[in-house]
Protein backbone atom coordinates (compact mmCIF):
# COMPACT_ATOMS: atom_id res chain seq x y z
CA UNK A 1 0.00 0.00 0.00
CA UNK A 2 2.70 2.10 0.78
CA UNK A 3 5.15 1.64 -2.33
CA UNK A 4 1.51 2.42 -4.38
CA UNK A 5 1.31 5.85 -2.91
CA UNK A 6 4.65 6.76 -2.72
CA UNK A 7 4.63 5.70 -7.28
CA UNK A 8 1.23 7.67 -7.48
CA UNK A 9 3.05 10.93 -5.98
CA UNK A 10 5.70 10.47 -8.19
CA UNK A 11 3.55 10.22 -11.00
CA UNK A 12 2.05 13.86 -9.61
CA UNK A 13 5.24 15.26 -9.59
CA UNK A 14 6.22 14.57 -13.01
CA UNK A 15 2.96 15.25 -14.39
CA UNK A 16 3.21 19.05 -12.60
CA UNK A 17 6.00 20.17 -14.88
CA UNK A 18 4.99 18.25 -17.97
CA UNK A 19 1.75 19.78 -17.81
CA UNK A 20 3.41 23.23 -17.24
CA UNK A 21 5.22 22.50 -20.87
CA UNK A 22 2.88 21.53 -22.67
CA UNK A 23 0.64 25.10 -21.24
CA UNK A 24 3.16 27.27 -21.68
CA UNK A 25 5.63 26.34 -24.20
CA UNK A 26 4.41 23.41 -26.47
CA UNK A 27 0.81 24.79 -27.01
CA UNK A 28 2.27 28.01 -28.04
CA UNK A 29 4.81 26.80 -30.02
CA UNK A 30 2.29 24.76 -31.57
CA UNK A 31 -0.14 28.13 -32.32
CA UNK A 32 3.19 29.48 -34.07
CA UNK A 33 3.56 26.56 -36.54
CA UNK A 34 -0.56 26.83 -37.40
CA UNK A 35 -0.03 30.12 -37.76
CA UNK A 36 2.73 30.24 -39.94
CA UNK A 37 2.52 27.18 -42.15
CA UNK A 38 0.81 29.54 -45.09
CA UNK A 39 1.25 29.69 -48.34
CA UNK A 40 1.28 33.71 -48.18
CA UNK A 41 3.35 34.19 -45.42
CA UNK A 42 5.97 32.05 -46.80
CA UNK A 43 6.22 33.35 -50.21
CA UNK A 44 6.50 36.89 -48.10
CA UNK A 45 9.34 35.93 -46.56
CA UNK A 46 11.20 34.39 -48.90
CA UNK A 47 10.63 36.61 -52.09
CA UNK A 48 10.43 39.97 -50.34
CA UNK A 49 14.26 41.63 -49.73
CA UNK A 50 13.00 43.56 -46.69
CA UNK A 51 12.54 40.64 -44.53
CA UNK A 52 15.84 39.18 -46.24
CA UNK A 53 17.80 42.61 -45.09
CA UNK A 54 15.82 42.12 -41.63
CA UNK A 55 17.22 38.95 -40.86
CA UNK A 56 21.19 39.88 -42.70
CA UNK A 57 20.81 43.13 -39.98
CA UNK A 58 19.70 41.35 -37.13
CA UNK A 59 22.70 39.05 -37.60
CA UNK A 60 25.49 41.36 -38.49
CA UNK A 61 24.47 43.86 -35.55
CA UNK A 62 24.87 40.66 -33.37
CA UNK A 63 28.12 39.99 -34.24
CA UNK A 64 29.78 43.43 -34.24
CA UNK A 65 27.96 44.05 -30.89
CA UNK A 66 29.46 41.05 -29.51
CA UNK A 67 32.85 41.73 -30.89
CA UNK A 68 32.67 45.56 -29.58
CA UNK A 69 31.43 43.49 -26.05
CA UNK A 70 34.87 41.63 -26.36
CA UNK A 71 37.18 44.02 -26.86
CA UNK A 72 35.53 46.36 -24.05
CA UNK A 73 35.26 44.10 -21.76
CA UNK A 74 38.20 41.93 -21.36
CA UNK A 75 40.67 44.09 -20.17
CA UNK A 76 38.04 44.66 -17.07
CA UNK A 77 38.25 40.52 -16.88
CA UNK A 78 42.16 40.78 -16.32
CA UNK A 79 41.54 43.10 -13.58
CA UNK A 80 39.59 41.88 -12.10
CA UNK A 81 40.81 38.30 -12.12
CA UNK A 82 44.32 39.24 -11.62
CA UNK A 83 44.50 42.56 -9.20
CA UNK A 84 42.97 43.73 -5.80
CA UNK A 85 42.59 47.49 -5.24
CA UNK A 86 40.42 49.82 -3.55
CA UNK A 87 36.40 49.43 -4.52
CA UNK A 88 36.79 46.57 -6.63
CA UNK A 89 33.85 44.49 -5.21
CA UNK A 90 31.62 48.34 -5.64
CA UNK A 91 32.64 48.19 -9.39
CA UNK A 92 32.18 44.70 -9.93
CA UNK A 93 28.58 45.01 -8.49
CA UNK A 94 28.18 48.09 -10.52
CA UNK A 95 29.18 46.53 -14.07
CA UNK A 96 25.96 43.92 -12.96
CA UNK A 97 23.53 47.08 -12.46
CA UNK A 98 22.77 47.39 -16.73
CA UNK A 99 22.17 44.05 -17.05
CA UNK A 100 19.37 44.01 -14.97
CA UNK A 101 17.75 47.13 -16.17
CA UNK A 102 15.08 47.22 -18.15
CA UNK A 103 15.49 47.89 -21.72
CA UNK A 104 13.09 51.10 -21.74
CA UNK A 105 15.57 52.70 -18.98
CA UNK A 106 18.49 51.81 -20.75
CA UNK A 107 17.33 53.60 -24.11
CA UNK A 108 15.73 56.28 -22.10
CA UNK A 109 19.66 56.73 -19.53
CA UNK A 110 21.39 56.84 -23.39
CA UNK A 111 18.69 59.43 -24.91
CA UNK A 112 19.21 61.54 -21.80
CA UNK A 113 23.25 61.43 -22.35
CA UNK A 114 23.70 61.55 -25.99
CA UNK A 115 20.57 63.52 -27.05
CA UNK A 116 20.94 66.91 -28.63
CA UNK A 117 19.75 68.29 -24.87
CA UNK A 118 22.01 65.81 -23.48
CA UNK A 119 24.93 66.53 -21.06
CA UNK A 120 27.46 65.60 -23.52
CA UNK A 121 25.93 68.04 -26.59
CA UNK A 122 25.87 71.03 -24.52
CA UNK A 123 29.37 70.48 -22.72
CA UNK A 124 30.55 70.45 -26.43
CA UNK A 125 28.84 73.26 -27.63
CA UNK A 126 30.07 75.51 -24.15
CA UNK A 127 33.57 74.01 -24.51
CA UNK A 128 33.58 75.01 -28.58
CA UNK A 129 30.96 77.85 -28.65
CA UNK A 130 29.43 76.35 -30.74
CA UNK A 131 25.24 76.87 -31.83
CA UNK A 132 24.29 73.86 -32.69
CA UNK A 133 24.74 70.27 -31.44
CA UNK A 134 27.85 68.59 -32.77
CA UNK A 135 26.56 64.73 -31.52
CA UNK A 136 23.61 63.53 -33.25
CA UNK A 137 23.54 59.80 -33.15
CA UNK A 138 20.07 59.43 -32.02
CA UNK A 139 18.22 56.64 -34.11
CA UNK A 140 21.46 55.84 -35.37
CA UNK A 141 23.46 51.84 -35.01
CA UNK A 142 26.34 53.76 -32.77
CA UNK A 143 24.10 54.41 -30.06
CA UNK A 144 22.46 50.67 -30.52
CA UNK A 145 26.36 49.67 -30.29
CA UNK A 146 26.97 51.13 -27.26
CA UNK A 147 23.58 50.43 -25.22
CA UNK A 148 24.32 46.84 -26.61
CA UNK A 149 28.09 47.32 -24.73
CA UNK A 150 26.89 48.98 -21.89
CA UNK A 151 24.07 45.86 -21.20
CA UNK A 152 26.29 43.14 -21.77
CA UNK A 153 29.87 44.51 -20.56
CA UNK A 154 28.86 42.33 -16.95
CA UNK A 155 28.60 39.14 -18.99
CA UNK A 156 32.12 39.15 -20.03
CA UNK A 157 33.46 40.69 -16.63
CA UNK A 158 32.32 37.76 -14.75
CA UNK A 159 32.23 34.32 -17.12
CA UNK A 160 35.96 35.18 -18.81
CA UNK A 161 36.88 37.27 -15.01
CA UNK A 162 35.55 34.56 -12.89
CA UNK A 163 37.50 31.95 -15.04
CA UNK A 164 40.53 33.45 -15.40
CA UNK A 165 41.22 34.61 -11.51
CA UNK A 166 40.63 30.75 -11.00
CA UNK A 167 43.27 29.66 -13.51
CA UNK A 168 46.72 28.89 -11.63
CA UNK A 169 49.13 31.61 -12.94
CA UNK A 170 52.32 29.15 -12.35
CA UNK A 171 51.31 27.89 -15.87
CA UNK A 172 51.98 31.50 -17.86
CA UNK A 173 55.16 31.27 -14.94
CA UNK A 174 56.65 27.94 -16.74
CA UNK A 175 56.34 29.23 -20.20
CA UNK A 176 58.51 32.74 -19.52
CA UNK A 177 60.53 29.79 -18.13
CA UNK A 178 60.93 28.09 -20.82
CA UNK A 179 61.76 31.64 -22.95
CA UNK A 180 58.22 32.85 -24.18
CA UNK A 181 57.63 36.12 -24.17
CA UNK A 182 54.73 37.73 -21.93
CA UNK A 183 52.79 37.95 -24.91
CA UNK A 184 53.66 34.81 -26.59
CA UNK A 185 52.61 33.48 -23.64
CA UNK A 186 49.12 35.22 -23.25
CA UNK A 187 48.62 34.29 -27.18
CA UNK A 188 49.59 30.27 -26.74
CA UNK A 189 49.41 30.11 -23.13
CA UNK A 190 46.58 31.50 -22.03
CA UNK A 191 44.39 32.23 -24.22
CA UNK A 192 43.74 29.07 -25.75
CA UNK A 193 42.85 28.16 -21.70
CA UNK A 194 40.32 31.09 -21.57
CA UNK A 195 38.94 29.56 -25.05
CA UNK A 196 35.56 27.79 -23.14
CA UNK A 197 34.77 31.12 -20.91
CA UNK A 198 35.43 33.46 -24.22
CA UNK A 199 32.86 31.25 -26.52
CA UNK A 200 30.18 31.11 -23.77
CA UNK A 201 30.40 34.57 -23.31
CA UNK A 202 30.20 35.16 -26.83
CA UNK A 203 27.22 33.01 -27.42
CA UNK A 204 25.38 34.45 -24.57
CA UNK A 205 26.08 38.25 -25.81
CA UNK A 206 25.50 37.11 -29.31
CA UNK A 207 21.74 35.57 -28.29
CA UNK A 208 21.19 38.71 -26.03
CA UNK A 209 21.68 41.15 -28.97
CA UNK A 210 20.41 39.09 -31.77
CA UNK A 211 16.99 38.97 -29.67
CA UNK A 212 17.21 42.97 -28.51
CA UNK A 213 13.72 44.22 -28.88
CA UNK A 214 13.94 47.32 -26.59
CA UNK A 215 17.15 48.80 -27.56
CA UNK A 216 16.34 48.50 -31.25
CA UNK A 217 12.85 49.90 -31.16
CA UNK A 218 13.42 52.98 -29.07
CA UNK A 219 17.44 54.01 -30.07
CA UNK A 220 17.63 52.83 -33.28
CA UNK A 221 13.49 53.91 -34.74
CA UNK A 222 12.04 52.78 -37.79
CA UNK A 223 14.92 52.79 -39.57
CA UNK A 224 16.58 49.78 -38.32
CA UNK A 225 14.69 46.34 -37.40
CA UNK A 226 15.88 43.21 -36.07
CA UNK A 227 13.68 40.16 -36.32
CA UNK A 228 12.70 41.11 -32.63
CA UNK A 229 11.82 44.29 -33.73
CA UNK A 230 9.71 42.96 -37.27
CA UNK A 231 7.51 40.49 -35.24
CA UNK A 232 5.94 42.53 -33.04
CA UNK A 233 5.57 45.17 -36.14
CA UNK A 234 3.95 42.68 -38.01
CA UNK A 235 1.47 41.66 -35.38
CA UNK A 236 0.74 45.10 -33.83
CA UNK A 237 0.89 47.65 -36.20
CA UNK A 238 0.28 45.63 -39.66
CA UNK A 239 -2.14 43.01 -38.50
CA UNK A 240 -0.13 40.14 -40.25
CA UNK A 241 0.05 37.51 -37.38
CA UNK A 242 0.94 34.96 -40.03
CA UNK A 243 4.23 36.71 -41.09
CA UNK A 244 5.43 37.49 -37.77
CA UNK A 245 4.54 33.72 -36.95
CA UNK A 246 7.26 32.94 -39.68
CA UNK A 247 9.45 35.28 -38.13
CA UNK A 248 9.01 33.67 -34.98
CA UNK A 249 9.52 30.48 -35.88
CA UNK A 250 12.98 31.21 -37.70
CA UNK A 251 14.01 32.85 -34.54
CA UNK A 252 13.13 29.94 -32.13
CA UNK A 253 15.04 27.66 -34.50
CA UNK A 254 17.61 29.71 -34.81
CA UNK A 255 18.34 30.17 -31.16
CA UNK A 256 18.03 26.14 -30.72
CA UNK A 257 20.55 26.12 -33.27
CA UNK A 258 22.76 28.14 -31.49
CA UNK A 259 22.18 26.39 -28.67
CA UNK A 260 22.35 22.85 -29.66
CA UNK A 261 26.00 24.00 -31.27
CA UNK A 262 27.17 24.90 -28.26
CA UNK A 263 26.55 22.18 -25.99
CA UNK A 264 28.30 19.81 -28.30
CA UNK A 265 31.29 22.13 -28.11
CA UNK A 266 31.10 22.10 -24.99
CA UNK A 267 31.50 18.29 -24.31
CA UNK A 268 33.67 18.02 -27.24
CA UNK A 269 36.21 20.40 -25.80
CA UNK A 270 35.79 19.65 -21.57
CA UNK A 271 39.22 19.43 -20.04
CA UNK A 272 40.35 19.39 -16.78
CA UNK A 273 42.34 22.41 -15.65
CA UNK A 274 44.11 23.23 -12.44
CA UNK A 275 42.40 25.94 -11.01
CA UNK A 276 43.06 27.87 -7.60
CA UNK A 277 41.19 29.82 -5.26
CA UNK A 278 41.02 33.68 -6.53
CA UNK A 279 42.86 35.44 -3.73
CA UNK A 280 46.20 33.23 -4.12
CA UNK A 281 46.01 34.22 -8.14
CA UNK A 282 45.23 38.11 -7.00
CA UNK A 283 48.14 41.06 -6.09
CA UNK A 284 48.56 44.39 -5.85
CA UNK A 285 49.58 46.52 -9.29
CA UNK A 286 53.28 47.31 -8.65
CA UNK A 287 55.37 48.49 -11.37
CA UNK A 288 54.01 52.38 -12.42
CA UNK A 289 52.79 51.25 -15.95
CA UNK A 290 50.53 48.48 -14.28
CA UNK A 291 49.06 51.48 -11.60
CA UNK A 292 48.50 53.45 -14.67
CA UNK A 293 47.02 50.59 -16.85
CA UNK A 294 45.05 49.68 -14.14
CA UNK A 295 43.98 53.43 -13.21
CA UNK A 296 42.78 54.11 -17.04
CA UNK A 297 40.62 50.54 -17.04
CA UNK A 298 38.98 51.36 -13.44
CA UNK A 299 38.30 55.27 -14.73
CA UNK A 300 36.95 53.99 -17.74
CA UNK A 301 34.80 51.64 -16.85
CA UNK A 302 33.00 53.43 -13.89
CA UNK A 303 32.65 56.18 -16.30
CA UNK A 304 30.55 54.25 -19.00
CA UNK A 305 28.92 52.34 -16.56
CA UNK A 306 27.54 55.57 -14.35
CA UNK A 307 27.43 58.00 -16.68
CA UNK A 308 24.45 56.83 -17.96
CA UNK A 309 22.30 56.44 -15.10
CA UNK A 310 23.68 59.94 -13.71
CA UNK A 311 22.21 61.48 -17.03
CA UNK A 312 18.66 60.11 -16.50
CA UNK A 313 18.56 61.42 -13.01
CA UNK A 314 19.87 64.99 -14.06
CA UNK A 315 17.56 64.41 -17.36
CA UNK A 316 14.43 64.33 -14.75
CA UNK A 317 15.40 67.53 -12.99
CA UNK A 318 15.98 69.71 -16.37
CA UNK A 319 13.17 70.55 -18.70
CA UNK A 320 13.30 71.08 -22.37
CA UNK A 321 14.33 75.00 -22.21
CA UNK A 322 17.16 73.05 -19.56
CA UNK A 323 16.02 74.53 -16.14
CA UNK A 324 15.96 73.11 -13.58
CA UNK A 325 12.36 72.02 -12.62
CA UNK A 326 10.58 69.58 -9.86
CA UNK A 327 7.86 69.22 -12.27
CA UNK A 328 7.79 66.18 -13.58
CA UNK A 329 8.35 64.43 -10.11
CA UNK A 330 5.24 66.13 -9.17
CA UNK A 331 3.32 64.57 -12.09
CA UNK A 332 3.43 61.00 -10.65
CA UNK A 333 0.54 60.84 -8.69
CA UNK A 334 -1.68 62.56 -11.67
CA UNK A 335 -2.83 61.50 -15.11
CA UNK A 336 -3.15 64.43 -17.37
CA UNK A 337 -6.10 64.39 -20.16
CA UNK A 338 -3.48 64.32 -22.81
CA UNK A 339 -1.51 61.28 -21.49
CA UNK A 340 -0.98 58.66 -23.58
CA UNK A 341 -1.15 55.80 -20.41
CA UNK A 342 -4.56 55.22 -18.73
CA UNK A 343 -2.91 55.32 -14.96
CA UNK A 344 -1.01 57.53 -13.06
CA UNK A 345 2.64 56.70 -12.77
CA UNK A 346 2.88 55.97 -9.01
CA UNK A 347 -0.20 53.39 -9.51
CA UNK A 348 2.23 51.92 -12.43
CA UNK A 349 4.56 52.19 -9.61
CA UNK A 350 2.87 50.19 -7.24
CA UNK A 351 1.89 47.98 -9.28
CA UNK A 352 5.06 47.08 -10.70
CA UNK A 353 6.11 46.94 -6.88
CA UNK A 354 3.18 44.40 -6.15
CA UNK A 355 3.70 42.02 -9.05
CA UNK A 356 7.20 41.51 -8.07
Amino acid sequence: MHHRQFRFWNIILLLLPLIFLVAFFFYPLGNILRLSVTREALIALGTRTYFLKTIWFTMWQAVVSTILTLIIGFPAAYLFARYQFPGKSLLKALTAIPFVMPTVVVAAAFRALLGVNGPVNQMLMTLFHLQDAPLRIEQTLTIILMAHVFYNVTVVVRLVGGFWANLNPRIVEAANVLGASRWRAFVEVTLPLLRPSLFSASLLIFLFTFTSFGVILILGGPAFSTLETEIYRQYVTFLKPDVAAVLSLLQILFTFGLMSIYARWQQDTAVSLDFRPQSVNQRTPQTKVEKFAMSLIVVGLFAFLISPLLALVWRSFVDRDGQLTLAYYQALPTLKRESVVFIAPLTAVRNSIGYA
